[in-house]
């Protein structure tokens, strides 16, 4: 064949290895035996490939160096470069064939994939190659049209750290992937869990290639692990792909200095992968390397289904050996990862003539641009979505049925996590079509979630008898954190839970953060986000660990939390079992969240009757007692700190002291509001006095740090002088939950102590000599138990 002749010559900086060609041909019979497939167009698409590959070079280069394109190829001259150029551009160059190698398979196979890339600072790439093929949302479509001016454009809003009048970007282009991406779903900002999410994320029927870093290799190494947990009957085709070009950004990873591409194939072999290597130069091997993987996991999961195969099923990967910065001078070298050039083109002679001659030779004509872009663009053609509306960018609002809410008598001892597991497996059960992903890093039935195990499992694949395992089950077990959440945040179809050890979670927050992060960015530019929002629990918390040690006892997750977003990234705080379970249920009516739930696994009286809990979860928080003229006013913050508020109340009720007691379950609703959209979620300042009557002092308990909590909490701060806040001070040990709050000062007397002093009243007035000797240490702190 003529055109296949002319493809195997290469185009530009695009070399095909005989290893390449051999594999085409191989994949045109398969093709062509297997999907009776007309195989004809495939070496026109080829070509197309090469010619978009080098001008995707070309123009991702631009976007670093110049502030000027034209698609005639002239040479540049100084005042078409900008003076300070930026991008992570190596890292860019190597994402183009690798971008351009899935948009060619997509044109091969008639097939529109799900892609996601863990790198996501080299989003150079799929914008520059977006604009050329014109796979662009309204925003890019409007700005970066494929003409002079368009790309032109584009090339100025790279780094241009322009903002508007809101403090927002003021370009629809960033440094990492983002919403105005076409196509992207995730920020890329925090390398490795890319790794830790594909296998998760599409759904049978879907097909998702994901690009990997080898860098990201050394940070997330329980992406070893995704062939444990990769099911035919739950999950979709998953393609991934490691870009190795063996350089971090001032040294060689760790991959490159302990035995390169060699070594990492046995250590994927030895963990459930059948690694294969191609070529990182050339599109055609990505595209081969994509359709390859494709086809061999459906016929696993063909095999699996006639009883031929057993898990763990050996997953495809793809390592793409490259240079770091391929098809540009400075390519291999460590500058390569940033700024390839040694000095800036616009005042730099030969920096200039060194990017002129690097251009020149990626450089193909208009009218051959055109037409490679019009054969790629064969969606009309082969009846499939275009790139920019792959499945996992079209997400439905999943219809959730919620159980009925089991009323739980006031005064009956139950723990809130075991009320939260009885209605979380009846959601589960009432929703059969959802597929569920429970994040569990270790010790489930100690956080009191047994029958969420019995009823879903750990996914294993060996099975024990007479344990909660099984092949198929949707609890994702693993002593990795970051592994186990990126299980619960990938799973965007379905409904997904995570439990852990507050003191632990922390370790989640770096993947929690990037998602609300991308989440509240779509809404902004006012996108759908219709993804299920996703429950964190946190318990065995810092005032019920007190049999491990301090390092145990920990709040930095809930009051990290605290700091985002809230209408993103609630924190919530439940008193009892039934505002647990409300609480659980209103984080499901969210969409684009994740909500860090603070919940006690011991048991304690319910407190709260149906219509209470409905009205604090509503609100955020709830009037409890008032008592004769209101002076003071107790505000509970954690299930613990109300206990103690409550009998602290007691005793002021006994001497005839009128105060009010508060509980407030989520903190968030009454901060500031730092934009509109959070604005949306908070009360305002009428309503809080509606919500939380006025006080003269207030006394505030708090599950965290007091100097977090009261920063959140600023519009009930009366001052210094009115307002005392008791948190949590850094004390720990082998203590139980009365000793933690003892040695934090928080234990009812304390309480106690803090309302005489801002009512200016003796403390022996409210407290009797045994208990003031206790606190002092004078006597046995037990005395105030």
């Amino acid at each position: 064949m003529q055109d296949i002749a002319q493809w195997q010559q290469g185009s530009g900086v695009i070399v095909h290895r005989s290893e390449t060609v051999a594999r085409i041909d191989a994949l045109m019979t398969r093709l062509g035996e297997q999907t009776l497939m007309d195989v004809v167009e495939i070496p026109r698409l080829l070509m197309a490939a090469d010619t978009l590959c080098n001008m995707g070079l070309w123009l991702t280069a631009h976007m670093t160096y110049a502030k000027q394109v034209y698609l005639d190829g002239r040479t540049l001259t100084a005042d078409d470069f900008k003076l300070v150029p930026e991008g992570h551009t190596g890292g860019a160059l190597n994402m183009v064939p690798a971008y351009v190698g899935y948009l060619l398979a997509n044109a091969i196979s008639g097939k529109t994939r799900a892609w996601m890339m863990g790198q996501g600072h080299c989003v150079a790439a799929i914008d520059a190659v977006n604009a050329l093929v014109g796979n662009q949302g309204l925003e890019q479509a409007e700005r970066y049209k494929l003409s002079d001016t368009g790309l032109s454009q584009l090339c100025q809003d790279f780094y241009s750290y322009a903002i508007d009048g809101r403090g927002r970007p003021a370009a629809p282009l960033g440094s990492h992937v983002g919403p105005y991406t076409a196509g992207g779903v995730s920020e890329g900002g925090y390398l490795g869990f890319a790794e830790l999410q594909y296998v998760h994320m599409p759904l049978p029927g879907q097909e998702l290639v994901t690009f990997l870093s080898d860098g990201a290799f050394e940070e997330q190494r329980g992406s070893d692990w995704a062939s444990r947990w990769w099911r035919a009957d739950d999950c979709g085709l998953v393609m991934p792909i490691m870009i190795a070009n063996g350089r971090r950004i001032d040294q060689r990873s760790t991959l490159a200095q302990i035995g390169g591409v060699d070594w990492f194939k046995q250590h994927l072999t030895l963990n459930g992968f059948e690694p294969i290597t191609i070529d990182g130069r050339d599109p055609a091997a990505f595209a081969w390397a994509i359709i390859s993987m494709a086809m061999d996991l459906e016929e696993k999961s063909n095999a699996i289904a006639r009883g031929e195969l057993d898990y763990p099923v050996r997953l495809p990967y793809t390592i793409a050996e490259t240079i770091k910065g391929f098809g540009f001078p400075g390519a291999g070298t460590n500058a390569a990862h940033n700024l390839p050039l040694s000095a800036s083109p616009a005042l730099d002679t030969d920096s200039r003539a060194i990017f002129n001659a690097g251009a020149q030779a990626l450089y193909q004509d208009q009218t051959q641009l055109m037409s490679a872009v019009a054969c790629l663009n064969n969606h009309a053609r082969k009846n499939r979505v275009s790139e920019k509306s792959h499945c996992l960018t079209a997400i439905a609002t999943p219809c959730v049925n919620f159980p009925v809410l089991e009323d739980i008598a006031v005064g009956q001892v139950v723990a809130p996590m075991e009320a939260i597991d009885h209605w979380f497996s009846s959601l589960v059960i009432a929703n059969p079509a959802l597929r569920v992903r429970v994040g569990n890093p270790d010790e489930m039935r100690s956080n009191r979630l047994n029958k969420t195990l019995d009823l879903l499992a750990h996914r294993v694949t060996a099975p024990e008898a007479g344990i909660a395992e099984r092949l198929d089950g949707s609890v994702i077990t693993a002593l990795n954190e970051e592994a186990v959440i990126a299980a619960a945040l990938a799973n965007k179809q379905g409904i997904n839970m995570a439990a852990s050890y507050e003191a632990f979670a922390v370790k989640m927050l770096g993947a929690m953060r990037q998602e609300i992060i991308f989440s509240r960015h779509q809404k902004e530019v006012g996108q759908e986000v219709n993804w299920l929002a996703v429950p964190v629990l946190l318990s065995s918390h810092t005032w019920e660990n007190g049999k491990n040690e301090q390092s145990h006892q920990d709040p930095t997750l809930c009051e990290a939390w605290l700091q985002e977003m809230s209408d993103v990234a609630p924190v919530i705080f439940p008193c009892d079992a039934m505002s647990a379970m409300y609480a659980m249920q209103s984080v499901y009516h969210r969409r684009g969240a994740v909500a860090a739930m603070v919940v006690p696994k011991n048991k304690m009286p319910n407190l709260l009757d149906a219509a209470q809990a409905r009205q604090l979860t509503r609100d955020g928080a709830l009037l409890l007692e008032s008592e004769g003229n209101a002076a003071i006013q107790l505000l509970a913050v954690g299930a613990y700190q109300l206990h103690s508020a409550q009998r602290a109340a007691q005793r002021l009720k006994d001497h005839g002291v009128g105060y009010s007691l508060v509980t407030i379950s989520e903190p968030g609703k009454f901060r500031i509001p730092r934009d509109s959209h959070e604005a949306v979620c908070v009360h305002s300042e009428d309503r809080i006095e509606q919500i939380i009557p006025a006080a003269k002092y207030r006394v505030l308990i708090s599950h965290t740090h007091a100097e977090p909590m009261i920063g959140v909490l600023r519009p009930l701060d009366l001052g210094p002088s009115a307002t005392t806040v008791l948190g949590y001070k850094n004390r720990g040990g082998t203590l139980d939950t009365f000793a933690m709050q003892f040695a934090n000062g928080q234990t009812w007397a304390h309480v106690v102590l803090a309302c005489a002093s801002l009512l200016n009243m003796a403390p022996e007035s409210l407290l009797s000599q045994d208990e003031m000797a206790a606190l002092a240490g004078e006597l046995p702190a037990r005395l105030l138990q």
